[in-house]
């Protein structure tokens, strides 16, 4: 989990992003994170049952209402949300599950694992985007 070559694969091989739990509070680093994304050519798709639209995107109230296929699902929720989102990301066959700094639950890493998704957990995916893919 989080070595360098699974972070690296991971984000040149997925074109769409799920973010869970992106704000449309533009001084919220979920909203940065996905403008960052956005300038960076991947496509994001706003996960937050509290919302309809962000950043001009259709925002969905989790991850199974998503028509198109995911790549990775990017998680800006509590950890106590992990195991829930892990069985959303299982269902929709993504391959990536990215959780940002702080968010941790091993337990629910390695339910992932065990479905063949590779994860990338406490860490910022546009800090290593930045620094990876530069």
């Amino acid at each position: 989990m989080n070595s360098v070559d699974q972070m690296q694969q991971s984000l040149q091989a997925s074109q769409r992003i799920a973010i869970v739990g992106l704000s449309d509070n533009p001084l919220r680093a979920s909203h940065q994170i996905a403008r960052y994304l956005i300038k960076a050519g991947y496509t994001v798709v706003p996960v937050n049952p509290g919302l309809t639209e962000v950043l001009g995107l259709k925002a969905y109230a989790d991850l199974t209402e998503i028509p198109e296929t995911i790549d990775l699902v990017n998680v800006f929720r509590r950890s106590e949300a992990l195991p829930e989102i892990v069985q959303e990301t299982i269902k929709i066959g993504a391959k990536y599950l990215w959780t940002q700094l702080g968010v941790v639950d091993q337990q629910a890493a390695q339910t992932a694992e065990a479905a063949g998704i590779t994860v990338i957990m406490d860490r910022c995916i546009k800090i290593e985007h930045a620094h990876l893919m530069a």
